[in-house]
């Protein structure tokens, strides 16, 4: 599934109140955990991330104390007591065996020595897969056969929309919607390369002026770096978005086409410009560009909280309303 197929699957899990063994399997570098962290800031409860593959079985099951002649187990301090919240156990798969029996217990049973898990918590797990030449461990057959499982694969749709929410620098945006087989690429002989992961940080870096290089690897960051030259090429974007874009073709260069529509929709400030990029874009642009547009269009309006005012400008637009209302079902309206 996609992260935003999975995101929604969880959701519906922890609405409904379903405390089944979930693991969630998928490649590195596809953001599993911040999915999870997500859930939990959309359902207004509390996140534990607890890497496992950095922990010793005593870190789970805690310490033995004596205690009137009998040694009685006490439990870490990070382990949840009170509370609504979500328990995610990760690199489960990376822990060395001892270590997987104690959070298995933890898991399938919500328990470990003499701690107990409260009512409202999920407790969830992720792993790398085998193809991902991840240092893993088999999971049993019988124990496997008692966990949901949730395979999670890397989907450009699903990154461009959390890009945009968490504004992602433009130019990042462009260049992946240009080449969406670089959005993960995993190279086992490399230390840096491209992943939604690095992405992310690949943003804050250009954003800072600093090479992008040490998170996406040196053969992507060739390619990037090739790109930013179509930015010499762009129509004045804010032109367009003012309304002045009577007299500004439309570039004829696919790389270029590109930059300028997630550019005049990542820039959009408010309902206005979003129409204005929307009207100019209709009269000289074919209908997938127009479409690009108002999917990221909406995302964005959505980002800033404008959603509504550009709905109620819609209105006025027959053009804009149908458009919009041909990609509702992909953009979560």
């Amino acid at each position: 599934m996609t992260p935003t197929e999975l995101k929604n699957y969880l959701n519906n899990l922890v609405s409904k109140k379903l405390q089944i063994s979930t693991m969630i399997w998928g490649p590195p570098g596809i953001g599993k955990s911040s999915i999870v962290a997500q859930i939990a800031r959309q359902q207004k409860i509390r996140f534990i991330d607890v890497r496992l593959s950095q922990l010793a079985p005593t870190d789970l099951r805690g310490l033995p104390v004596a205690e009137n002649g009998i040694s009685k187990w006490y439990p870490p301090e990070f382990l949840p007591t009170e509370g609504k919240g979500i328990l995610f156990l990760d690199e489960l798969n990376m822990a060395p065996p001892a270590m997987q029996g104690m959070a298995q217990q933890l898991i399938l049973d919500r328990k470990v020595g003499n701690y107990t898990v409260p009512p409202n918590w999920f407790v969830w797990a992720a792993g790398n897969r085998k193809e991902d030449r991840a240092a893993v461990f088999d999971m049993p057959t019988p124990l496997a056969n008692r966990f949901l499982h949730l395979k999670v694969e890397p989907d450009f749709d699903s990154f461009k929309e959390y890009a945009i929410a968490s504004q992602l620098h433009e130019q990042i945006v462009a260049f992946l919607s240009y080449r969406p087989t670089l959005l993960h690429k995993l190279d086992p002989q490399q230390p840096a390369w491209p992943s939604p992961r690095s992405w992310e940080m690949a943003s804050q870096l250009h954003s800072a002026a600093l090479e992008v290089q040490p998170a996406i690897g040196e053969e992507t960051t060739a390619e990037f770096q090739a790109y930013l030259a179509v930015y010499k090429s762009l129509p004045q974007l804010e032109k367009i978005l003012a309304g002045e874009g009577e007299k500004i073709p439309f570039p004829s260069e696919p790389s270029v086409r590109y930059a300028t529509t997630v550019g005049l929709a990542v820039r959009a400030r408010d309902a206005n410009q979003g129409c204005n990029g929307f009207s100019w874009l209709s009269k000289v642009a074919t209908p997938e560009w127009v479409q690009l547009f108002v999917v990221d269009i909406c995302r964005q309006m959505r980002a800033i909280n404008k959603i509504g005012a550009l709905a109620t400008m819609a209105q006025k637009d027959k053009k804009l309303s149908k458009s919009i209302a041909e990609v509702r079902e992909l953009i979560g309206l």
